[in-house]
């Protein structure tokens, strides 16, 4: 991806933010993201890492209808993937026909390979282990993520073994905000 269409992804993020009364915390760190696909529109997320401890993690997600993030799971954090505004659909990839996993704090037999909807306000808690992949069902989608520990380069495992977690960018313009992945 080009830094000038990173930083008008951070602009738009931005706006959606602000327009839904999410006030960033100062210096947060941004992750733009095509998972090493070059097809930001269909294969892509924007995040805002908002704290980064030893022990936890939140982030807030911009993801826009048409944007998928793949289908991966985690080997050591757990998740809670919480819809701020809009309608977001997880779904959970299994050989079996259910997962038990909560559901806005209550366990649910859930089913797999097909999208679970979430509106905003509700979360779904995804252990370690869980495959998933998710994306806005709305013309777009706030999401929350607060997690154990996150470890953004040793703990994404992905079903397609061409995704990288990070996306390589080609300098054409100065950047609005370093990215996580920015050196």
């Amino acid at each position: 991806m080009k830094r000038s269409q990173v930083n008008a992804i951070i602009r738009e993020a931005k706006e959606v933010f602000e327009r839904h009364c999410w006030i960033l915390p100062p210096n947060p760190v941004w992750d733009v993201t095509d998972f090493g696909l070059g097809d930001f529109q269909n294969i892509g997320l924007t995040l805002v890492n908002l704290s980064e401890q030893p022990e936890y993690c939140e982030k807030i997600m911009y993801i826009k209808k048409g944007q998928v993030t793949p289908t991966h799971y985690h080997a050591v954090k757990k998740e809670d993937i919480i819809c701020r505004w809009g309608v977001l659909a997880i779904e959970i990839s299994s050989d079996q026909d259910t997962v038990r996993l909560q559901v806005n704090g209550e366990y649910q037999d859930l089913p797999t390979n097909k999208p679970i909807l979430l509106s905003a306000g509700e979360r779904i808690t995804i252990p370690q282990g869980v495959r998933h992949s998710f994306w806005a069902d709305s013309e777009y989608v706030i999401a929350g993520e607060v997690s154990t520990a996150n470890d953004d380069e040793r703990d994404n495992f992905f079903d397609n073994p061409k995704i990288g977690r990070f996306t390589g960018i080609i300098e054409d313009e100065p950047a609005l905000v370093k990215l996580v992945s920015d050196k």
